[in-house]
């Protein structure tokens, strides 16, 4: 609101200049300075929506840091495909390929990945797969215990 004024006080001024100088050149000068404060109070929007456009990961986030963090997870061998995007300019999205051992809870796997990525990096729409190490196939893997009851 008090860039609007600021804008508005401008004309204002620049309309008054006009009246008692006559000197018509005051209205471009103050238009040039008034589209630079406007674009100088946008960029930051102007470059977010940008990248968002070209899917671009966001400002903050390193994606080999997200996949180093990852691969500590226990059980955790590997991690590959990972693909990092804005939603929006406040909330971000994650695609990811974890390699894992034979043996590991995939289930249990899969909430801590998604835990992590939202504790440590702000990333709250994750789709995490879960592959075994040594196979091609997430299918090959050893199954998951369902045992539990949620």
């Amino acid at each position: 609101m008090v860039s609007d004024a600021a804008v508005s006080a401008a004309v204002v001024v620049a309309g008054y200049l006009i009246f008692l100088t006559g000197h018509r050149w005051i209205d471009p000068v103050i238009s040039l300075f008034v589209a630079a404060f406007i674009l100088w109070g946008t960029w930051s929007l102007l470059t977010e929506s940008l990248s968002m456009t070209l899917a671009g990961v966001p400002k903050g986030i390193d994606p080999d840091q997200v996949s180093r963090a990852l691969s500590e997870l226990p059980g955790v061998e590997d991690t590959h495909h990972l693909h990092i995007w804005a939603l929006s300019t406040t909330e971000t999205a994650l695609t990811v390929h974890l390699v894992v051992e034979p043996d590991v809870n995939r289930d249990v796997i899969l909430r801590q990945a998604r835990a992590y990525v939202h504790e440590l990096f702000g990333i709250s729409h994750s789709t995490i797969q879960v592959e075994c190490g040594e196979m091609d196939h997430a299918d090959d893997c050893a199954p998951a215990d369902h045992g539990h009851t949620h």
